[in-house]
């Protein structure tokens, strides 16, 4: 979790705002962009993304859902050759989900749109970030840009995506940005049902936690989230960032013959509370460096 807030903060610290732009960040952390052989997770989910950043592609006979983009048109590019390594067509992808409006999220969206031809599903309370293509709220690194996309449908809380066989149920779990989505699916996996929840980030990275004007509500917002969290029903947590769920390592048990590598029902419980204890230290240092 430490780790987490470090990379995207360091991240952040490098953003540039500049007239008109659509990249952000010069130096991010390596593995942001370094490629990795894409694998099916559990059932009928696949990783796609980069080594440290987390994109999914959920498939169905009626076509695909993808989670997530990369932070530019270059991660996109990445993750295309990703879904086309797997042996799915791009023109197959018919629907783009995000789990929030960061840069490092949503910056390939616009890249992903146009090459697939997909629709743009996001939360109701991000999609003003991410047309205008800026991250909502106050935060101590300012603003980070990336290039706006065009949404095709907003949504709330309980939305359900219906493709094929698949269905996808997003749970607002907002702190992290105002509209963060987690979303939650149930997959068929050697016989046996699986509930998945691909979990939205949860660390504060950044955020202005005592006197945020533009999120007021920013603080009851993590609290609620984390105890929605630790509620869901969840065999496999699959997160937007890979030290989340040392996804790594999992992969290389997978490797080795472990097919319940991913599973582990208590993990989304752990990280949930792992993530309170980290903002509630934050909380209470902001609080302190307000006082005179």
């Amino acid at each position: 979790m430490k780790r987490t807030a470090s990379i995207f903060l360091a991240a952040l610290a490098l953003a540039i705002p500049v007239q008109g732009a659509t990249t952000i960040v010069d130096n991010q952390p390596a593995s942001w962009s370094k490629p990795i052989r894409p694998y099916r997770v559990v059932g009928n989910i696949y990783y796609v993304g980069s080594e440290g950043l987390s994109a999914w592609l959920i498939s169905s006979s009626q076509g695909h859902v993808l989670l997530d983009s990369g932070p530019s048109a270059a991660g996109a590019k990445l993750i295309e050759a990703n879904i086309q390594a797997l042996g799915f067509k791009l023109s197959d992808v018919k629907v783009l989900i995000n789990s929030h409006a960061h840069f490092d999220h949503a910056g390939g969206l616009a890249q992903l749109k146009a090459d697939t031809g997909a629709k743009v599903w996001i939360s109701r309370p991000d999609e003003p970030a991410v047309k205008k293509g800026q991250h909502f709220g106050d935060n101590d690194n300012g603003l980070t840009p990336f290039p706006a996309v065009k949404v095709d449908k907003a949504f709330g809380e309980g939305q359900k995506l219906k493709l094929g066989e698949t269905t996808l149920v997003a749970h607002l779990t907002p702190g992290h940005t105002i509209g963060c989505t987690t979303w939650t699916t149930q997959v068929i996996d050697r016989g046996r049902p699986l509930n998945v929840t691909f979990n939205c980030s949860t660390s504060v990275a950044g955020n202005v936690l005592v006197g945020n004007k533009t999120y007021k509500n920013i603080v009851a917002d993590y609290r609620a989230t984390f105890a929605k969290l630790k509620a869901l029903p969840t065999d496999v947590m699959l997160p937007s960032h890979e030290e989340q769920a040392d996804l790594l390592a999992k992969r290389k048990k997978m490797l080795a013959g472990d097919v319940n590598a991913f599973v582990d029902p208590t993990e989304i419980a752990r990280y949930a509370t792992t993530s309170e204890e980290a903002f509630d230290k934050e909380l209470a240092r902001q609080e302190s460096a307000r006082k005179p």
